[in-house]
């Protein structure tokens, strides 16, 4: 079993999206489980995933498509500040139900971080702001070696609600991530 997995792990790709990717999209993008803990609202057509991957995704300097034999399974985006701010950078992800608790979105993140400090020079910060509540997202920064900074109440207003967040980062000058 464990080689299986491994052989899985070894087929993650990151990759920028494309117009081709609206059906694999939809299917997490449109899984309310997925995007429960999202910024963005459960899509519910191919014309809503259509206008958010044209129109956020593909112009994004670094919103990719988490893949596995260049299908889409998730979603992955590094969001770097700017200004005074420069040095830092956001991070968010999501993944298809499907396919939780296989050790990919930790490998996901990984590679994008590994990208990050390649395309970003100037990043030295990557934080990840997690709902209290997601306790799986937690747990990945948590194996990646992110420093969890603490929680900041009632710091974000998410689908209807004020939602406490906890403050993950991960510096370039920390340990490589295992």
């Amino acid at each position: 079993m464990a080689e299986e997995t491994e052989l899985n792990l070894s087929k993650i790709t990151l990759r920028p999206y494309n117009a081709s990717d609206i059906d694999d999209f939809l299917m997490y993008g449109g899984d309310e489980k997925v995007t429960r803990f999202t910024r963005w609202n459960t899509f519910s057509s191919k014309e809503e995933a259509f206008l958010y991957i044209k129109e956020y995704c593909i112009p994004h300097p670094y919103c990719r498509s988490i893949c596995i034999d260049d299908r889409s399974i998730g979603f992955i985006i590094i969001t770097p500040q700017s200004g005074d701010d420069r040095f830092r950078a956001e991070v968010g992800y999501a993944l298809a139900a499907q396919y939780w608790g296989q050790g990919i979105t930790t490998r996901a993140v990984k590679m994008a971080i590994t990208e990050g400090l390649r395309e970003f020079p100037d990043v030295i910060r990557f934080q990840a702001l997690v709902e209290l509540e997601n306790k799986a997202s937690q747990r990945v920064l948590d194996k990646l070696g992110f420093l969890k900074e603490g929680v900041m109440r009632h710091y974000s207003f998410n689908k209807g609600k004020a939602r406490d967040m906890v403050m993950y980062s991960y510096l370039s000058t920390d340990d490589p991530m295992p």
